[in-house]
């Protein structure tokens, strides 16, 4: 029998609030064990909650770039249950009216463009922490994390693969850390997904059971735990049982899922309007304030250096990936001129990629800022250097024995031989020195061609333009 996966994610999302959503106290991380636990967020006797208005704009703009519609009036509603880190035995969260409805989020898996419908997006305080490393045959409890805003965005279940869920969660953590709204820190837990798995045989238009698996902190994690949870239930419907609707957990150690707790419906949490919090009511003025402070999203930016720049939807996808790459380029490019978008692009892509990569940094942490790359880039362009020599400087750059391009050209002895003379003299040393690979090109080996070219770069020292040796070395053989 042939199976399909479906796949359902529902992401928390830590909003970027100095403070918590319903008290004062403060989101920043790393704080001692219950150092910035407020009475709010202690559930002590007589407090009340109120609402944090930045976490609001968040959402708001949230709704915006995803095309959803911003509710004018959402209810907040008790989410009741009972776990030692939730003080008040429930949990403020919005049910039946959600501030956030619909929308949607489009992503290149391969060579195609898939779309995954949103629900809903509410938002939510977040509980604390049980600790349960340092304590033997107990647990501690920190309160730190207890009203922290979170934005949980609930998907629809339209994918059909971990690949597929995996590119759906890198592109919305792409957007949220993009409009500044989350820092998206995966392994502080700013950005966590819960992923609810079932499967059908093919064909079938009636959904499986599904289990959902909590926390997965990492998108290797969250590819890991849909494959084995998927499979589990293939195996376990095919040797005659049956899955049941469960919470599980993802061990990364054992790269398994393991059962936690029954999975609950929404009438085991009790959900009832809170009355200490009174409806959220967002003036469409409010929103039209927000949507003219919106950055330009990553989808409009792609078309933008389509249209105006030449790129490839490749190329523009890529740059616009994070949002400190395409700043990194924007503001490289505005010192290198718009004809050089291609080689600036070829490089950031490459080059600097491979090395940000290597050394674990953004591109806003790079040595190698955007005033020195487009000086490489222009000196490739003028023939200063070529793409061997460019490099060289590069690395240098990189490890800072120079700050200026045109001193590390100096310093190095790197400048490029344009001269038609002076190359004209290389290549005629070349061939009277290898009279063998010159008469096997003249019989018809091509490679032999390349040997030769090899040669003149080597007596060059590299600094040769390669395109003028090609074609002078081609014009002497054929001579």
């Amino acid at each position: 029998m042939q199976w399909e996966i479906v796949v359902g994610l529902e992401t928390h999302t830590q909003l970027t609030t100095r403070s918590k959503i319903f008290s004062g106290a403060s989101t920043a991380f790393g704080a001692e064990p219950n150092a910035q636990a407020c009475a709010v967020d202690l559930a002590l006797p007589g407090v009340l909650p109120v609402m944090n208005k930045e976490a609001v704009r968040c959402a708001i703009q949230f709704g915006l770039a995803v095309g959803a519609k911003i509710a004018p009036m959402s209810v907040f509603a008790r989410k009741n249950y009972f776990y030692p880190d939730l003080p008040k035995g429930y949990q403020i969260s919005q049910f039946e009216i959600p501030v956030v409805q619909g929308g949607r989020v489009s992503f290149v898996l391969g060579d195609q463009v898939k779309t995954v419908q949103l629900t809903r997006a509410h938002l939510e305080e977040d509980a604390g922490k049980s600790l349960h490393e340092d304590y033997a045959g107990q647990s501690g409890i920190d309160l730190n994390r207890a009203g922290t805003p979170l934005l949980e965005i609930v998907t629809e279940p339209d994918m059909r693969s971990a690949d597929e869920a995996v590119a759906y969660a890198k592109a919305l953590h792409s957007l949220v850390t993009w409009l500044g709204i989350c820092d998206g820190n995966m392994q502080e837990g700013s950005f966590r997904c819960d992923a609810n798995v079932s499967v059908r045989p093919k064909g079938q238009e009636k959904f499986g059971t599904r289990c959902e698996i909590k926390n997965l902190n990492s998108f290797k994690f969250l590819q890991q735990a849909i494959v084995y949870e998927a499979q589990r239930q293939i195996e376990l419907i095919e040797d005659g049982g049956t899955v049941v609707q469960e919470t599980r957990l993802y061990d990364p150690d054992k790269g398994e899922t393991r059962s936690m707790r029954s999975k609950e419906d929404s009438q085991d949490y009790r959900y009832f309007p809170d009355p200490d919090l009174p409806p959220l009511v967002i003036a469409e003025s409010w929103v039209q304030e927000v949507a003219k402070t919106m950055p330009e999203l990553p989808s409009q930016k792609q078309a933008r250096y389509e249209a105006e720049l030449g790129l490839s939807a490749y190329d523009a996808a890529t740059l616009t990936a994070t949002r400190a790459m395409s700043d990194f380029f924007e503001e490289a490019l505005s010192k290198a001129d718009k004809k050089n978008a291609k080689p600036l692009a070829n490089w950031l892509l490459g080059e600097f990629s491979a090395y940000l990569n290597k050394a674990n940094l953004d591109p806003s942490t790079s040595p190698i800022g955007p005033a020195l790359m487009a000086q490489l880039i222009v000196r490739l362009a003028d023939g200063t250097l070529n793409n061997k020599t460019a490099k060289t400087v590069f690395a240098a750059l990189w490890d800072q024995e120079f700050t200026d391009v045109d001193a590390c050209i100096k310093g190095k002895g790197l400048e490029q031989i344009s001269d038609t003379g002076a190359v004209e003299k290389i290549i005629d040393e070349v061939l009277a020195a290898n009279p063998g690979p010159v008469a096997e090109y003249r019989g018809g080996k091509e490679a032999s061609f390349n040997f030769l070219v090899g040669q003149v770069m080597r007596a060059a020292r590299g600094k040769a333009n390669p395109a003028q040796v090609n074609d002078m070395l081609k014009a002497k053989l054929q001579g």
